[in-house]
């Protein structure tokens, strides 16, 4: 398969801007989060593999409503209601497998895409080799009372309660409340800075974002309020491995849980890593990645 840039016709008439780096016969399709966030931190994945020793053709692509695929007219109420469900986005993985002409392949997914991976290896699992949730949890009341406590072990308490008070007003353009976001994404997101997923202009799909998530990473307002998982679990039969950064705004304790529920896991954790693990420490996380693939390969992945 060609690398470099493919822009895909859907059927519904969208198109996705998507990328295929790197060489070889393993294939990885790498979901990013948000969701409205976009691809860019799996652009070097085929090159840090390659460092581990290991050749793999990654593909990327930017969901529908992300930086370079096509931005529906979310204000439209009948597109937000066809488009902005999880049941869209999941099938969107699958007909992007499709078109790829790609199987018997690796599915990564950060954040939102960690909880298309788990929804993706129930529904499609019969397509994967292997999957890995990377940073992500399956019960969201989990994420949301870890993040109010990082925010209170890291702010002090009468910036707590500011927040709180913009967050009661929807007073999230607020300078000091912005700022106060700030001290947390580099506390728990982006620890390694500056960071280099930072833009000039404001790339986000925040349509998309907005509608699941809310305005930033430490509250949560949308639809992702009522993700509930758990009893989904066992149902994942491939290689699975979980990682997650050792300072970041998911759970440790809700991905030992995942663990624990998935038949045939795996749970390693990044040191110095935030949520963006992938950036803050690519050495530990990609070695991480190329153990599990070539485990999974020589079919001694969980065998020790």
């Amino acid at each position: 398969m060609r690398t470099g840039t493919t822009i895909l016709t859907l059927d519904n008439g969208y198109h996705l801007w998507t990328n295929t780096q790197g060489t070889g016969t393993i294939h990885l399709l790498a979901l990013h989060g948000g969701p409205g966030g976009n691809h860019e931190y799996w652009e070097d994945t085929a090159a840090q593999l390659k460092k581990q020793g290991l050749d793999v053709q990654v593909h990327m692509y930017d969901q529908l409503g992300s930086l370079y695929s096509d931005q529906p007219d979310y204000a439209d109420p009948a597109v937000a209601k066809k488009y902005l469900t999880y049941e869209y986005f999941l099938d969107e993985v699958e007909e992007v497998r499709q078109k790829l002409g790609i199987d018997n392949f690796y599915l990564i997914g950060q954040s939102w895409g960690g909880l298309l991976v788990q929804e993706y290896a129930v529904k499609y699992g019969q397509h994967l080799k292997g999957a890995i949730i990377s940073s992500m949890v399956d019960e969201i009341d989990e994420y949301v009372d870890h993040v109010n406590h990082c925010r209170e072990v890291t702010l002090p308490a009468e910036e707590v309660a500011f927040m709180k008070e913009c967050e009661a007003t929807g007073d999230y353009d607020n300078d000091r409340y912005q700022k106060d976001v700030q001290i947390l994404n580099e506390a728990y997101v982006d620890r390694k800075q500056p960071s280099k997923l930072y833009h000039l202009g404001d790339v986000a799909g925040s349509a998309v974002y907005n509608a699941f998530q809310g305005d930033n990473e430490f509250v949560i307002t949308g639809k992702l309020k009522d993700w509930h998982f758990r009893d989904q679990l066992k149902k994942i039969s491939v290689p699975t491995l979980l990682t997650f950064g050792e300072h970041e705004t998911m759970p440790l304790a809700t991905a030992k849980t995942m663990a624990a529920e998935i038949p045939n896991s795996k749970l390693v954790t990044t040191p110095n890593g935030g949520h963006h693990h992938m950036v803050d420490n690519p050495d530990v996380y990609y070695r991480h990645l190329a153990d599990f693939i070539r485990q999974v390969e020589a079919g001694t992945f969980n065998q020790d």
